[in-house]
Order: C-alpha cells, then sequence, then structure tokens
C-alpha cells in the first residue's frame, strides 16, 4: 500500500548540546523501515519531474521503487548508473533546491525524501556489499583529468565507464578536493569519501596526489604525455576578502583557510600538528553553506559566542536550510543585515573587535536579490577575537597563467561553452573552475556533461 502521509520520515540527528562538542556526524539516517516507508510515498509520476531536477540525471522513481520492495542493492544499482558519489550527494546536496522541488508530492504536504533515500542506499550497499565494480574493455584512449574534487571525479568515473583510461591529477596530498578540505566531518564523514573514490579505484581510474599541474606539468605537456583530452577541474579555492582596515590583523581568516585547517588537516584533534585558533567569540562573515560550515567548527572548537554577520536578510540567505537550522539549534547568533566595516587590533596585532553597520533592502541587484544599503549613523562594535571571512571563492590563476589561448572572465573563471568546451581543442573544463563556488552535485552535473563531449569528439576521430 502506498503512505499517503503528508509528512515525510524524520530522520534522527544528534541532540545539539552534544553535537557542538563533537565532529561525529549530525544526521545519523534512516533506518531500512523508515527508508521502505518513505519510498511508499512516491508516486511514480508519468512524468518524473525530480529527474528533471537531478543535475546527474538520476532515474529516481526506479531506484525508490527498489527500496520500497526491500531491494536495496538493486536501488544502488540504479543510482550507480548515474553518480559516482551517491553517499556524498545523498549528504550535502540542496535537494530542497532540486529533485525535491519538483516532487509532485510537495504541492501538498512535504516532498519525498529523495536525498535521504539516496544516502539509506549508498549507505547501506557501503556496508553490507564487497562486490567490486567490474572494469570495462579499454578502449585504447587516455584522458587527463585536473581536480578530484566532485566535478573531476564525476567526470573521471563517466569517462572510465566508457572504457577510457583516466588520471586525475591532484595538487592535494589526499583526493577529495572541497569534500575533504572544505566540508566538515560531521557534514560528510571523510570515511565515505574515500569509500567512494576507492570504487573509481575499481573502475580504473588511477588518482596521482600531490600532483600540481601549472608546476608539474602544463595542460600542453599533458597532451605531449599521449593523452587526448584534458578536463580542468581545480575548483575555486583562492579566497575573497573584504578589503576592510584590520583585516591583516592576526586572528582573521579566510573561511578556506580554516576549514582547510580543520578538516583537512585534523586541527579539531587534540594530537594534531596544525595550528588553529581556538577564540572565544568568533564572527563569520556570509551566509552560505561554507560559513555555516566555519561557524559551526569554531562552536565545536570551544568558542562560548559565534555570530553569523550577514549583509542581507534571513531570506536572502543562500545556505541550506538545514544547515542554518542546525547551525541556530546549536548556539550561532545570527545578525542579520548587518556589515563590517573595520576589524580592531590590540597591541599585539590581535582582532580586538569588529565594528559593524547596520543594512536595509534598496533595490535588486543583477542576481534579483535586493541589493543591501548602510543605515547612516547605525555603527556599533561587535566583541570578538576571531574573524572568518566566508563572502567566496575564485579559481587560482595558475592553469590559467601557464595554459596559452585559455579564456577566463573578470572573476578569472574559466569560460566554456555548453558541453564544457574551452577556447583550446579538447580542453574542457567544469564545476567550481568554470562557475566560481558553487555545490557538489552541479560540479559533479558539469563533469558528466564534459565526459560525454569528450567521448563524443574522440569517438568522432575514429
Amino acid at each position: 500500500m502506498p503512505n499517503m502521509s503528508l509528512k515525510r520520515n524524520e530522520m534522527a540527528v544528534q541532540e545539539p548540546s552534544a553535537r557542538r562538542n563533537n565532529f561525529r556526524e549530525v544526521a545519523l539516517g534512516y533506518t531500512p523501515e523508515q527508508a521502505m516507508d518513505e519510498a511508499k510515498r512516491c508516486l511514480n509520476c508519468k512524468t518524473r519531474p525530480c529527474v528533471s531536477g537531478c543535475p546527474v540525471e538520476i532515474a529516481i522513481p526506479d531506484f525508490i521503487a527498489r527500496v520500497a520492495l526491500g531491494d536495496f542493492e538493486g536501488a544502488y544499482d540504479v543510482i550507480a548508473q548515474y553518480s559516482s558519489l551517491p553517499a556524498v550527494c545523498g549528504r550535502v546536496c540542496p535537494q530542497e533546491k532540486q529533485c525535491e522541488r519538483e516532487c509532485v508530492r510537495g504541492k501538498k504536504g512535504e516532498p519525498v525524501a529523495i536525498g535521504r533515500l539516496e544516502r539509506f542506499v549508498a549507505d547501506h550497499h557501503n556496508a553490507n556489499s564487497d562486490s567490486a565494480l567490474q572494469r570495462p574493455e579499454a578502449n585504447g584512449l587516455r584522458v587527463a583529468v585536473v581536480g578530484s574534487g566532485p566535478s573531476g571525479l564525476s567526470c573521471a568515473g563517466e569517462l572510465a565507464r566508457r572504457g577510457y583510461s583516466v588520471t586525475v591529477f591532484e595538487a592535494l596530498h589526499v583526493a577529495g578536493g572541497v569534500m575533504v578540505y572544505g566540508i566538515p566531518e560531521f557534514r560528510l564523514p571523510k570515511a565515505i569519501v574515500a569509500r567512494e573514490i576507492e570504487s573509481l579505484g575499481a573502475l580504473g581510474v588511477e588518482i596521482r596526489t600531490d600532483s600540481v599541474i601549472g608546476r608539474l606539468f602544463s595542460v600542453d605537456e599533458l597532451f605531449g604525455q599521449g593523452y587526448s583530452a584534458v578536463y580542468i577541474a581545480s575548483g575555486a579555492g583562492l579566497p575573497r576578502f573584504m578589503g576592510i582596515e584590520g583585516e591583516n590583523a592576526k586572528g582573521v581568516y579566510s573561511a578556506n583557510e580554516f576549514l582547510t585547517r580543520i578538516n583537512l588537516m585534523k586541527a579539531y584533534r587534540e594530537d594534531s600538528a596544525t595550528p588553529v585558533m581556538h577564540a572565544k567569540r568568533v564572527a563569520v562573515v556570509g551566509g552560505g553553506n561554507v560559513a555555516m560550515d566555519a561557524a559551526r567548527c569554531a562552536l565545536r572548537l570551544g568558542a562560548e559566542k559565534v555570530y553569523i554577520v550577514y549583509r542581507r536578510s534571513e531570506a536572502e540567505m543562500t545556505a541550506r536550510r538545514e544547515e542554518s537550522e542546525h547551525a541556530a539549534e546549536e548556539g550561532v547568533e545570527f545578525r542579520m543585515l548587518v556589515n563590517p566595516v573595520r576589524i580592531f587590533k590590540d597591541e599585539k596585532g590581535f582582532v580586538s573587535g569588529m565594528e559593524c553597520i547596520k543594512m536595509e533592502l534598496g533595490e535588486p541587484d543583477a542576481s534579483g536579490r535586493r541589493s543591501p544599503v548602510p543605515v547612516e549613523g547605525s555603527e556599533f562594535t561587535l566583541d570578538v577575537d576571531c574573524v572568518v571571512m566566508s563572502i567566496g571563492t575564485s579559481p587560482n590563476p595558475l592553469i590559467k597563467s601557464t595554459t596559452e589561448g585559455l579564456e577566463t572572465d573578470r572573476r578569472g573563471c574559466i569560460v566554456v561553452d555548453g558541453d564544457g568546451l574551452t577556447a583550446r581543442e579538447m580542453v574542457y573544463a567544469g564545476g567550481d573552475a568554470v562557475t566560481g563556488s558553487a555545490t557538489v552535485i552541479l560540479a559533479m552535473g558539469a563533469g558528466k556533461r564534459a565526459a560525454r563531449a569528450i567521448d563524443k569528439a574522440l569517438s568522432a576521430r575514429g
């Protein structure tokens, strides 16, 4: 019998008072019984609107139908045809803005919990299956992928399934890109990322770490080594700052550095050799998912007070609602319509406070969001000893500077066509290197599209 409940099955989470003191995963996942019950809420619509909302085009009703029958491995097999990172996507994708937004059940009541079901299926497979993916027959062609984040891995997996020999060049000492250096353990356990990367190895994907393209090899040198195509998925790790007075004070971090120290370099552990400031009063400037991650990490490092300082209202925040709600439950204080104007330093050069000004929303900007306007005479000071800037990132200019003919826009993002093709023949790009900082699933979608285009172009050559 179908489940016609207007409400989805709730997912257990750690209590806020407990989780703010540890880095263990907050959301605990569905039980098999919950997953089957939730799957029965799917109407298996003929038009399948949820699929149109998925950047990697997972056959969502098909895998959910198998979950409803208790065929969890069959459900995984469906997902694996479309996604190389289902356990990751089930945790960090903004489903509420994508597949779940299109779900018919959401027209009256809550949509089917597609993301939670994807997570359950992937976790069940990882815990209970030891079957390795079958390596396809090689077609004799080699493709180089620059970057092992979600876009690079998605492209690599798609090409490997089509018989290509794929080498992924990763600048860091660990593969995973933003999934290992940016997203905290309590949202995305690193063991899960490692497990899904291992599955790509079973397909024949080779990952070379400590390999900085633009230094170790140029893009042109990769072609000289016999690669038939290059996919650039080097991300957007170059932080932005506001350019305000005092921004060079000790205790001012970019969110990228703050999170990399904590996540990749394990600075939250007592035995870690990586230093990070254990501040008492922290202001995180920004309103996206990265800002929420930084604020929640600061709490877990022992901060007594953590502020989100955002120049627009809550309605304009780009963070997932679940992330902002979890942050608020854990004790993060939101200071909306507030913008920093100066950072104060003490006699030793450390942050001693931050002067802010209140804002009000004016006319919409080019993006359609109302532009914040300062309220004259509304300045005030926040008592903080650490500031984390989370106002966006841009691509590292290294690959552009070492690749002749590669076009970039005013933000430093690589210019591509609809298939990911750059101005250079057989050089493709996607993910944050093209869009600037975005979501894991959008980056994966770009990688998948580029892989199809690469395959089409190389197949046409005969």
